[in-house]
């Protein structure tokens, strides 16, 4: 449900992004007129749409992986090589959650802004970077735990 709401979000700030390009595209273009925040906030926009959006992506299994070596292995080594590399990876994000707050919370605490003349706060994309991040360690932790109460002998390899 989460992640579906999030994905929804992600559509909606993608849109906006687009528009938000297009608009700048066109003032330049038409009336001359150069924005210096359009920039800055479509990139805020995908931002928010990479990050919050790759929960769901891994829920539905649709992050990148390499197939020629699924095809080789067996196929209950195949199941505990997905197993492994869904432990390696919610490791890996944990750590990249703990370092996204880290990020966020110094952007908060010291007020950081951007270079640019409108200087938006940097926490906003750094609170989607650890929200996204943390939801995708929360997914695969899910899954890792799931996987194992539905079906505890693919650990040990069997059928």
């Amino acid at each position: 449900m989460v992640n579906k709401c999030l994905v929804w979000l992600g559509s909606i700030a993608l849109m906006a992004a687009a528009l938000i390009l297009s608009y700048s595209v066109m003032s330049r273009g038409i009336f001359h007129a150069a924005n210096d925040w359009q920039d800055e906030a479509a990139l805020f926009c995908l931002v928010g749409v990479t990050f919050l959006c790759s929960s769901y992506v891994q829920e539905k299994r649709g992050h990148i992986g390499i197939s020629a070596i699924e095809g080789l292995l067996p196929h209950p080594v195949n199941k505990v090589r997905a197993i492994i590399i869904d432990i390696i990876s919610c490791l890996f994000f944990a750590f990249f959650s703990v370092k996204t707050w880290d990020l966020l919370h110094e952007a908060w605490v010291d007020g950081q802004v951007t270079n640019s003349t409108w200087a938006p706060s940097l926490w906003v994309p750094y609170a989607m970077m650890f929200a996204g991040m943390a939801l995708l360690t929360f997914q695969l932790f899910l899954q890792i735990f799931i996987r194992k109460a539905v079906a505890p002998d693919l650990i040990r390899g069997g059928h």
